[in-house]
């Protein structure tokens, strides 16, 4: 058997140029799949990536975003008071209320705005958020119209990024700083205090609570008190958890398209596949039969058949592969439907969509190898032995 698989891999190299292009032409439908996969990954982490675990987020019953959401301050001050909310060094409660609001932007090089989220919050928000952190300049002073901007904000729409004002509200801003996020969402928002900015928007209550546990045990006992208290009005959700269900709609969306176009390329790759192997067997008809005239049985053919049709798949997968860590340099936009404002995420390359794009490169390539396999094993090997040519 050995035999057979060292000539199945010889024809491969042989037949080069045939070989190359169905490669390619596998190869270009495994790195489609592959993008899309690599899309949803991207819009994953840029979403879901932006929630704690240990966070709860508090919104005003029947609010669906933060933009949508109303709390008052003196809520704000029951809910910090609750047990199970953990602390600051300085026996501070670890419960931020803020303000979300959308501002205009020009894109650097294009003449249309796009809207980008401005989050009105304190300086505590950092340790709440662990993975911002400032990568340039230094965070706001509270009570000054300062403001600290994602490192998506500072590429794409400000040139010259610390020490520019912007027209935010009623009032001018600084930015003082530069801030990254691991690739989350909060890379394409502006932040600044809260105070300063319900004052710029004329709004008397935040657009949401965000608070850590104590303990992986508080949620239920943070959830009831606020469901026991009428003068809330609130719903309580973990962080994680909001920030999936605002990228379910736009992920969902991509992903459909994307394997839609995906399943039409990938039947003309199979198409291809199987041309190209009954192409092989019709060039070795001959060769076929010498084989099975040493003895080698017909299974053992449409095996050897198979494994040459795999390797093809094989190198094909291989290449999108690599395709795609090139991707992962690329760095794409779009609108956040949840808050119709401008989100800029990185494809995200993982070891699930490495496996996935491998294992369809092989798959393809082996529907395209079967009905030439199987034609090969059924040759009469007198009718092959006397077929002109090799």
């Amino acid at each position: 058997m050995k035999l057979l698989w060292a000539y199945s891999a010889r024809n491969v190299w042989m037949r080069s140029g045939t070989t190359m292009l169905t490669i390619a032409g596998l190869a270009l439908v495994s790195l489609v799949l592959l993008a899309v996969l690599m899309l949803g990954n991207g819009l994953d982490r840029a979403l879901i990536e932006s929630g704690s675990p240990d966070n709860l987020l508090l919104l005003r019953k029947g609010a669906t975003t933060e933009i949508a959401s109303g709390i008052y301050r003196d809520q704000a001050h029951v809910v910090s008071t609750l047990p199970g909310i953990a602390r600051t060094t300085d026996g501070r409660p670890l419960a931020i209320p803020e303000l979300v609001a959308l501002i205009s932007l020009t894109k650097t090089g294009a003449d249309s705005p796009a809207n980008v989220v401005v989050r009105g919050t304190r300086p505590d928000a950092f340790r709440l958020r662990p993975q911002v952190r400032l990568s340039q300049g230094r965070t706001w002073q509270p009570g000054t119209t300062e403001i600290v901007i994602g490192a998506q904000i500072a590429t794409r729409f400000l040139r010259d990024s610390i020490g520019t004002h912007l027209r935010i509200g009623k009032r001018d801003w600084l930015v003082v700083g530069i801030m990254e996020a691991q690739g989350t969402a909060f890379e394409s928002e502006i932040w600044g205090d809260v105070d300063q900015l319900m004052s710029a928007y004329g709004r008397d209550s935040y657009s949401s609570l965000t608070l850590r546990l104590s303990n992986t045990t508080a949620f239920q006992s943070i959830d009831d008190a606020i469901a026991a208290d009428t003068r809330l009005l609130l719903q309580v959700k973990r962080e994680r958890d909001y920030y999936r269900e605002k990228s379910m709609t736009m992920a969902t969306f991509i992903r459909l398209l994307g394997f839609t176009f995906t399943f039409i390329f990938a039947v003309g790759a199979v198409l291809g596949g199987t041309m190209t192997m009954y192409g092989a067997v019709a060039s070795r008809t001959r060769e076929i039969g010498m084989l099975r005239a040493l003895g080698f049985r017909p299974r053992q053919i449409l095996s050897a058949l198979l494994f040459e049709s795999l390797m093809l798949g094989a190198l094909a997968g291989l290449l999108a592969i690599g395709g795609g860590m090139a991707l992962q340099f690329v760095t794409l936009s779009t609108m956040n439907f949840s808050t119709f404002s401008e989100l800029a995420f990185r494809l995200t390359l993982t070891p699930g969509s490495i496996f996935i794009t491998l294992g369809f490169a092989l798959s393809i390539s082996l529907l395209g190898g079967i009905p030439p396999a199987i034609r090969a094993a059924r040759l009469p090997v007198t009718a092959a032995l006397h077929t002109p040519g090799r």
